[in-house]
């Protein structure tokens, strides 16, 4: 079980315990009276059956303790669901958007982000809807967990008592990429969430404020960057490409992809299909601004916002590494940030490891990464757990794109 951190899962804690008890104990005096009666009226002691006419306080037992258990319990389990359905006055609002397949979270200042960023010890309210279909919000260490339904908003309010990383989850199946529907609740101190909130993203040497809104919009999660087929259409080298589409009635055309064609295909998807694929992605024509519209597209010919082509701004293998995800473990910069070891001056170093549960020290070297990068459970580095997912699905162009892009950041060459 997930250590909690919300008051108001004491109570939940507290009633799981308390029916599991008298869960128990029932079981145990049902089966001891039942090995009793086996005993005591076994035929050979009572070949002769006996006829009971009735017992009123057998009755009255058998009526009135059940009674008083079930509304005991009922009782219990209804203070625990209060408490966490009694959201304060005063609560922080964000708005949690639940769609095929990650979370949106927007504030009131409306910054959003992909992740849960709460003060400590400050209640939340979160107002919950869905852009397509039910979703489940779930966070264990909150032992809140609600259904998101499309069509209507619903609230829940949370609270940390603890700093830290806690876990996010989709617990209804909502289609092919549910399992990738995770994300994360980060507690930090209040100063530190006001500087988050007001401030702006860090720029980043070589990456486009198109890759950002994408990543912010969860375009990858149905769209690969590496030439293979998802659930969506692959959206690299999109220049140009040639495009078969099916219209609505039926009719198939080829376009080639430029500026008109990928602004309609944001703004109104289901007007024209790529062949093979089916009408999954919801139109954002009442989310994207012009200038955010402008830059994801430019993004996807190749250039950034000022018309530069971003295959000369910066290193090729850190746009794969973000689009990947890799960058939200690993750092490049040096810093630890405690789920993964940080990619500056890896290559060539020796790494101190677990290889099935014995240690060893390895040298970093092309063998090692490719290896690592594709089966990361193979190596585990001492310090971490093994929670990397696998990557045996990486084309090669993307995995040496990977490892040029570590060589890139120190170590031997």
């Amino acid at each position: 079980m997930y250590p909690q951190i919300f008051s108001a899962a004491k109570e939940v804690d507290q009633a799981f315990l308390i029916i599991l008890g008298f869960s128990v104990f029932i079981l145990v005096v049902v089966t001891v009276v039942m090995l009793w009666f086996l005993w005591r009226y076994n035929h050979r002691r009572n070949p002769v059956a006996a006829d009971i006419r009735g017992n009123l306080w057998a009755e009255i037992i058998w009526t009135v303790l059940p009674t008083i258990i079930v509304l005991g319990l009922f009782w219990t389990g209804w203070s625990s669901f209060k408490a966490m359905r009694t959201i304060p006055e005063g609560a922080m609002e964000v708005l949690v958007e639940g769609r095929m397949w990650s979370w949106k979270f927007t504030y009131a200042n409306g910054k959003t982000s992909p992740e849960l960023v709460a003060p400590l010890d400050t209640p939340v309210r979160l107002t919950l809807s869905s852009r397509d279909v039910i979703h489940s919000f779930y966070i264990p260490a909150m032992r809140v967990k609600w259904d998101v339904v499309p069509g209507m908003e619903t609230s829940v309010w949370i609270q940390s008592d603890s700093l830290g990383e806690y876990d996010i989850f989709c617990a209804e199946y909502c289609g092919l990429k549910h399992a990738d529907m995770i994300t994360k609740l980060k507690v930090v101190e209040a100063d530190e969430f006001e500087a988050w909130l007001t401030g702006t993203p860090e720029e980043v040497a070589g990456e486009s404020r198109g890759l950002a809104l994408m990543e912010e919009f969860g375009c990858f999660d149905c769209h690969a960057m590496d030439g293979t087929d998802d659930v969506a259409p692959p959206l690299n080298d999109m220049a140009g490409k040639e495009r078969l589409l099916i219209l609505p009635d039926g009719a198939k055309r080829t376009l080639r992809a430029d500026d008109k064609y990928l602004r309609a295909s944001i703004m109104d998807p289901g007007a024209e299909l790529v062949d093979g694929f089916d009408d999954e992605m919801p139109p954002y024509s009442d989310e994207l601004s012009e200038e955010d519209l402008g830059a994801i597209v430019s993004f996807l010919l190749g250039k950034d916002e000022g018309g530069k082509d971003l295959s000369k701004a910066g290193h090729p293998g850190r746009q794969m590494a973000e689009v990947e995800g890799c960058l939200k473990c690993h750092s490049t910069d040096g810093t630890t940030t405690g789920r993964a070891p940080t990619w500056k001056g890896l290559y060539g170093a020796e790494v101190k490891v677990y290889r099935f549960s014995k240690k060893e020290t390895v040298i970093a070297d092309e063998a090692y990464l490719r290896q690592s990068i594709r089966y990361s459970s193979t190596w585990v580095v001492e310090g971490y757990v093994d929670s990397m997912p696998l990557y045996d699905d990486l084309n090669e162009e993307t995995l040496e794109g990977l490892i040029s892009f570590i060589k890139s950041l120190g170590g031997e060459h």
